[in-house]
């Protein structure tokens, strides 16, 4: 069932509340604008941090398709656009030559048939949906290379492509354009112009429970608050790879398959391959720092405790 793009940023907010993406208002706000003036919106930020999911919570909470081109160095246009599904095509000639055709114009005229367009996911979102326009989620661009950027720059300006064989191909109605980046090279200034920007940066302790509780309601409420404010401290140290929101909630997800209902030193030192992802990175926190974190959370936690 698909619904109305939302009215206000309140509503914005509500839209994306009910699909338990918890929201600051800045996002909602940049998220409504684009919505209502069919903008791209561009998401940069680290890893983790609820970039893809913004596209993701959307199309549920329209009832639209979504459509995700994953990028990755080398993505060409074959893989992102189009191309012919030469297979077929060569049985189409087979039988055509076997039926005696002999007019070889005729037959390339018949092999370039939408019929045999392999429709990859660039140009799956310029096609009519049932439902309405779908959510196009262009995933992690700053893993592809510059001509590809160049090219998506022409797409997002005018919503078609050209098929030499076929003509332009142009939406009825342009896609709406979620474009996500983990900042690991810079984006040219020209698509980011096409765009609306958001950077989503790491949420503050309050919404980061608020996250915990609602997409991982199973953990008891001592564990949630013990393991956001060492994650909130983890965030201080210098590491190759800060913990996002994903393993916030992969680790106490983690702990409590484990039968902890609070932290302590063992639980840490055992999972923090959970929570990052780099051996130096563990090697920093492990033991004694690990340590000296859990008893700063201890004391937090004791101190808000009524007396």
């Amino acid at each position: 069932m698909t619904h109305d793009l939302p009215a206000s940023v309140d509503d914005t907010l509500t839209l994306l509340n009910e699909e338990r993406y918890l929201a600051d208002r800045p996002l909602a706000t940049v998220l409504y604008l684009a919505l209502r003036q069919g903008r791209p919106l561009f998401l940069e930020g680290e890893a983790g941090v609820g970039k893809t999911e913004v596209a993701r919570v959307l199309a549920a909470a329209l009832g639209r398709r979504l459509i995700r081109l994953q990028c990755y160095e080398g993505l060409d246009l074959a893989s992102a656009v189009y191309e012919w599904n030469y297979p077929r095509q060569m049985l189409e000639i087979r039988l055509a030559e076997a039926a005696g055709a002999r007019d070889s114009g005729r037959i390339a005229q018949d092999i370039f048939d939408p019929r045999f367009l392999i429709e990859r996911p660039l140009l799956q979102a310029l096609s009519p949906q049932e439902g309405g326009p779908p959510v196009l989620l262009i995933d992690e661009l700053d893993r592809t290379d510059e001509p590809f950027e160049a090219f998506l720059l022409e797409l997002l300006s005018d919503y078609q492509v050209s098929v030499p064989e076929l003509g332009t191909i142009k939406a009825p109605a342009p896609p709406i354009a979620i474009v996500t980046s983990n900042r690991t090279r810079e984006v040219h200034d020209a698509l980011k112009r096409r765009c609306f920007y958001h950077w989503v940066g790491y949420p503050d302790g309050a919404r980061e429970r608020a996250i915990l509780t609602a997409k991982a309601p199973h953990v008891g409420a001592a564990l949630s608050a013990e393991v956001v404010a060492f994650v909130q401290r983890l965030r201080n140290h210098d590491l190759y790879k800060l913990p996002g929101i994903a393993e916030t909630l992969d680790w106490a997800d983690a702990l409590t398959q484990l039968d902890k209902v609070t932290l302590d030193g063992e639980a840490i030192d055992s999972t923090l391959g959970v929570l990052l992802k780099y051996q130096d990175d563990i090697a920093k926190i492990e033991g004694s720092e690990a340590a000296r974190l859990l008893g700063d959370v201890k004391r937090e936690m004791a101190g808000r405790r009524p007396l």
